[in-house]
């Protein structure tokens, strides 16, 4: 793989340039400036962005970061018109928190790949002066052919100063305006100025429905300080077949969590499988909530946790409901004992860590996977973003499942991890949700259901 240094170039063959971003830390949004010649965009449309994905008839365009890779920019130099004499693309922070700098974020890479030619790659030195945004590649023209460019040039004002000094005109907060004025005795009608094209806005589009494929995962948007936010996590089922329904179909919904003040940024990813003996490593997610002794280095079990790794405090279900007006700010809505939905809310983002969402089946309802009773679980935060996880597995004589993990510790607000997660034959025994957001199955305490 060749790689650039900042102010380094190199040619560019023929046909598209997949740039992509990678990086460690507080998430990065990647973007792309179509520029003339005189260093400016002809039109806002030259903006491309997660709220603008496409321009000049998709030579270039944005990708959101999925399973299939991370965000991305995807350029065709040879669809581009004349008048375009570079595409820049710019790496910046949450536009809605100016407290996010680029101090926060670490190995800042672009990884720029070419059919048929070496991947090239290029390093970005850390910014450590409160830069918001920051200029990383530029795809140019040189004569017939195209080169591409390191930057590395650094922007305090954020993605909207970059943009602007570009010539993008980027959306403001509305000001209320005066009523227009004129003269009721005059017989020429007032005069009304065409609608000017609104411009850009840089607020993040709600995710929309999307369901996730097996070991995939989406972020939802959130303002962790919103009071008004509720979060609604549902385990959905019918039953599947009649006849398995008359056998037994009570599925029961449980949500594990770890509270913001007890998280940790462990070394592993949140959602990873571990086995009994796993112990927390990493970073408070809080480091104000523990003391003193939060600070970096090995994180033990928790206050309050048995032999088991687990507590019963940490667990919201049938015989513990919690509470959307204290802690932990999780609800269940009822037990359901047919085929339907059971439903937990979430509130007050900002104090939650981790939130495990398991199936219980009873051992009432015969042999049979989750799947067949039509078990899913959909997470909304009721603004625009849904997210199902379906269950891919025909796992049969299983009495739990961990479906999703909800991880509040995202930057962004909440990553919903698909995990699909059986228990061993015939154990009963509750998962566990360690202090870091890793997932063990066949640890926790058994507890028969009653009916």
């Amino acid at each position: 793989m060749a790689e650039l240094g900042k102010g380094g170039n190199t040619a560019l063959g023929a046909g598209r340039v997949t740039a992509e971003l990678h990086s460690v830390g507080e998430p990065v949004d990647l973007s792309a400036l179509l520029v003339g010649a005189d260093g400016k965009v002809r039109s806002d449309d030259d903006m491309v962005f997660y709220n603008q994905p496409s321009a000049e008839a998709g030579a270039v365009r944005h990708f959101a970061a999925d399973p299939g890779g991370p965000e991305r920019i995807e350029v065709d130099p040879a669809a581009l018109p004349a008048d375009v004499d570079r595409v820049v693309l710019v790496g910046s922070c949450d536009p809605d928190d100016v407290a996010r700098t680029f101090r926060e974020v670490k190995e800042v890479r672009m990884r720029a790949v070419q059919d048929g030619a070496e991947p090239i790659e290029f390093r970005l030195p850390d910014l450590t002066d409160g830069e918001r945004a920051v200029l990383l590649l530029e795809i140019y023209r040189r004569g017939e052919a195209w080169k591409l460019r390191a930057i590395g040039q650094g922007y305090a004002e954020g993605l909207a100063g970059l943009a602007t000094d570009y010539g993008v005109r980027v959306e403001e907060p509305e000001a209320a305006d005066e009523e227009p004025s004129y003269d009721a005795t005059a017989t020429a009608p007032p005069v009304t100025a065409p609608t000017p094209t609104p411009a850009p806005s840089l607020v993040k589009p709600p995710l929309g429905t999307i369901s996730l494929d097996k070991g995939g995962q989406a972020s939802i948007s959130l303002d962790k300080g919103d009071r008004e936010l509720v979060v609604t996590a549902s385990l959905e089922w019918d039953g599947g077949s009649e006849q398995r329904r008359k056998r037994g179909a009570d599925l029961d919904l449980y949500a594990l969590f770890v509270p913001a003040s007890k998280a940790i940024r462990g070394v592993k990813t949140p959602g990873t499988l571990v086995k009994s003996g796993h112990v927390p490593q990493g970073e408070p997610f809080r480091p104000e909530a523990n003391g003193p002794a939060g600070a970096k280095g090995t994180v033990t079990k928790g206050k309050g946790q048995g032999k088991d790794g687990d507590t019963t405090r940490g667990a919201v279900y049938y015989k513990r409901l919690g509470s959307v007006k204290n802690r932990p700010f999780i609800c269940l809505d009822g037990d359901a004992r047919v085929p339907g939905c059971e439903t937990v809310r979430i509130v007050r983002p900002d104090e939650q860590g981790y939130v495990l969402l398991c199936a219980y089946s009873a051992v009432s309802n015969g042999f049979g996977s989750f799947r067949s009773f039509g078990a899913k679980v959909v997470v909304t935060d009721g603004r625009g973003s849904t997210v199902t996880v379906p269950l891919f597995e025909n796992t049969k004589t299983r009495y739990w499942v961990a479906i999703a993990l909800v991880d509040f510790t995202d930057p962004d607000g909440a990553a919903i991890h698909h995990i699909e997660a059986y228990s061993g034959r015939m154990t009963e025994r509750r998962p566990v949700l360690h202090q870091d957001g890793a997932v063990e199955m066949n640890g926790g305490p058994v507890e028969f259901k009653r009916r």
